[in-house]
């Protein structure tokens, strides 16, 4: 691993920041290096408010999403909340579904098939908008590339609503409104908002028409913070807000679904980052194992009965997901060593009988072994299907936009992406991608990085520093849990390996600038066991959290590298 420092912020800076909050310049070295610089930054870090969310009418076409929707209610048209297939996707529908039904009852979801429809606005859903006098489809998380569906549409005399987030192409489609602060034309303040963001600004400018306030939409928000930790979208502005409450709901008042999930997972939900580990992979398997309708269902059940019946379903498709995704891993990474790609700059791999609700996580799991831009594909109907996933730093949607001319559909971010070829464009493609990466990657991208926000002594990492720190969260991109390296540790002669299979790593370390012992755990570090024997002197990158064990709760050290 390569361990990056990050750079030096302007000290004047820090020790003005460090003065106007009576904090540790450390604490303050933190915040401006988050670009948080002045008091009121800091105040809005710290005590983030729902005024502190944006006017939804900022965003370009809102007004018309909004007139058009009224427009359906007064006319009494159905109106059809439509979403992909993922948490992102489940969530955003039910945030928008639930808010319209409290007062209007002709809504009816629709989540495309995965495997039937594919990703995105489908002819199918269509055809069923149009066959039962739907007049009117809200498509969530997807949309913006839909321009010869939403054609068709239009001359099936039904009109689209898009509130997406996903890279436009030049063109738009010609729907009654694309709401997406992505767009060039959109000078919404914030352009980092999920799928379910975007229609959680739909259902609160629905509300400032109806002279709601912005309190009354708290209830959504256990869905956008679930939507926002698993779509990996940067957890600052708007979104930090979001997520900030989100969790709070979480934590005290979920919604029935949610709170069924997590009983049915029989893990606690204390942070984002459990969300990430417990609550969405959950919601996830349905729309990959069976359909993401299930998800939809869940979220939006008020009766307790029926959603523990749902949840237990889930759970089900979930352990099924597990058994998947281990065993399509492991031929995948036979086939690398098959075909003699060890050394590729790119993992592209393909078997026609792998599921194709687990490609992305089987790329994933790919870039854990071979550090690099990965794409999975499967047999979809007569095309290919491919997740793809990319390293830090590196723009796989980028590197596609390269390969076009092999691709039928594309679509995505610049770490996560899907696609779809010709099956007799597969060998082209595959040669194309390899070399796309191979000209444009830096030699450094294709090795992982710790990136680390401050050297300290463990002496530092007193019970009030660690109050300071988690009040830093919610963490996720640009906000990462802040990693720290300390020099010249020892272990006091007990560390050991852990686990069933040994691979983890737990050290009592000693330092030498005021002998104390600290719990260290390092997870995936037990092959690294005999840079601390016998005394010798190592460095750690670490991040501090707080480990509970039969009712005891203390700090501890999570070691993410060690070196000598």
């Amino acid at each position: 691993m390569r361990w990056n420092k990050k750079q030096e912020p302007n000290k004047q800076i820090v020790t003005s920041l460090s003065n106007a909050l009576n904090v540790d310049y450390g604490i303050a070295k933190l915040l401006v290096s988050r670009n948080i610089e002045t008091y009121k930054q800091a105040k809005t870090f710290f005590r983030p408010s729902l005024d502190d969310l944006h006017d939804p009418f900022l965003m370009k076409d809102m007004n018309l999403a909004v007139s058009r929707i009224e427009k359906a209610i007064t006319n009494k048209e159905i109106i059809m909340v439509f979403g992909d297939y993922d948490v992102d996707g489940t969530t955003a529908v039910s945030v928008v579904a639930s808010y319209l039904k409290k007062d209007y009852k002709n809504v009816v979801t629709y989540i495309p098939d995965r495997y039937e429809e594919g990703y995105g606005v489908s002819y199918k859903g269509i055809d069923f908008a149009s066959d039962n006098d739907i007049g009117l489809i809200i498509a969530l998380d997807c949309g913006t590339k839909a321009i010869e569906k939403i054609d068709y549409a239009t001359k099936k005399g039904v009109d689209f609503i898009i509130a997406d987030h996903h890279r436009p192409s030049k063109e738009l489609p010609e729907a009654v409104a694309v709401l997406n602060p992505k767009r060039k034309d959109c000078s919404y303040p914030y352009d980092e908002l999920c799928g379910c963001g975007v229609g959680f600004k739909l259902i609160q400018a629905l509300g400032v028409n109806k002279g709601q306030k912005i309190e009354e939409f708290t209830p959504y928000l256990d869905m956008v913070a679930t939507a926002i930790a698993a779509d990996i979208v940067p957890v600052t502005g708007e979104n930090r807000t979001l997520a900030y409450f989100g969790m709070q709901v979480i934590n005290k008042n979920p919604r029935v679904g949610i709170k069924a999930l997590i009983a049915e997972a029989n893990r606690p939900i204390i942070n984002i980052t459990d969300v990430v580990f417990t609550i969405a992979p959950r919601i996830n398997a349905a729309g990959r194992m069976k359909s993401g309708i299930h998800a939809v269902n869940l979220l939006m059940e008020d009766d307790k009965n029926k959603a523990k019946k749902f949840a237990t379903e889930i759970e089900k498709y979930n352990l099924d997901r597990k058994k998947l995704d281990q065993q399509i891993t492991a031929e995948a990474l036979r086939l690398i060593v098959k075909n003699e790609e060890e050394n590729n700059f790119t993992s592209v791999v393909y078997d026609e009988n792998w599921h194709k609700g687990v490609i992305g996580i089987v790329a994933s799991r790919l870039i854990e072994t071979y550090y690099r831009p990965t794409l999975v594909f499967t047999k979809s109907g007569n095309y290919l299907a491919a997740s793809a996933r990319s390293v830090k730093g590196f723009d796989v949607y980028h590197a596609l936009e390269e390969c076009a001319e092999f691709i039928e559909q594309f679509g995505g971010h610049k770490y996560a992406a899907g696609l779809t070829l010709k099956p007799e464009n597969y060998i082209k493609f595959k040669a194309q991608f390899e070399q796309v990466v191979k000209d444009a990657i830096p030699p450094e991208l294709l090795e992982p990085e710790i990136s680390i926000d401050a050297e300290i002594p463990l002496s530092n990492i007193t019970p009030k520093f660690y109050r300071i720190l988690k009040q830093f969260g919610p963490f996720g991109p640009k906000n990462m849990k802040p990693v720290f390296l300390s020099t010249g540790m020892r272990d006091n002669g007990y560390g050991k390996k852990v686990g069933a299979e040994g691979d983890h790593l737990k050290i009592n370390i000693i330092s030498d600038a005021d002998q104390k012992t600290y719990n260290a755990i390092g997870f995936n570090l037990g092959k690294k066991q005999e840079l601390i024997n016998n005394g010798k002197s190592f460095d750690i990158a670490y991040v501090i959290e707080e480990n509970t064990w039969q009712g005891n709760t203390s700090i501890q050290l999570n070691i993410k590298d060690i070196r000598a």
